[in-house]
């Protein structure tokens, strides 16, 4: 119970980025870890296709041997990103539109470090 709450904790601090909405964490099965997703989404539903989204993506890309490291899905007025966090699981933040998925993507790098050890 005590990882949870540490991830919780860590998925708190991504909420508090500017513009960022959501952060949850998704096993590469597609199963929730930890967070909470976009209001109005069903979490199963959400967490699932994420996880097959960079699955596809991974399946793409798998002739140029290189790894798949963040997906953007630019949305009306918001974004999803979904970064890999490494071979157990992934982020997903939905973030503002306007908001500059290289800076998420280096704060994301540095709470990975973090998550990477609880699981």
């Amino acid at each position: 119970m005590a990882e949870y709450q540490e991830l919780e904790s860590i998925l708190k601090e991504i909420q508090a980025l500017d513009g960022v909405y959501n952060a949850v964490l998704v096993a590469r099965n597609g199963m929730h870890i930890a967070g909470m997703p976009p209001e109005g989404v069903f979490q199963d539903t959400f967490d699932a296709m994420c996880a097959i989204l960079l699955g596809a993506a991974e399946n793409v890309t798998s002739d140029l041997k290189e790894r798949v490291n963040t997906i953007v899905v630019n949305l009306e007025a918001t974004k999803i990103i979904v970064m890999n966090d490494g071979p157990k699981a992934l982020f997903v933040v939905r973030t503002r539109k306007d908001v500059d998925e290289g800076s998420i993507k280096a704060q994301l790098d540095k709470f990975s470090k973090r998550v990477e050890e609880i699981l």
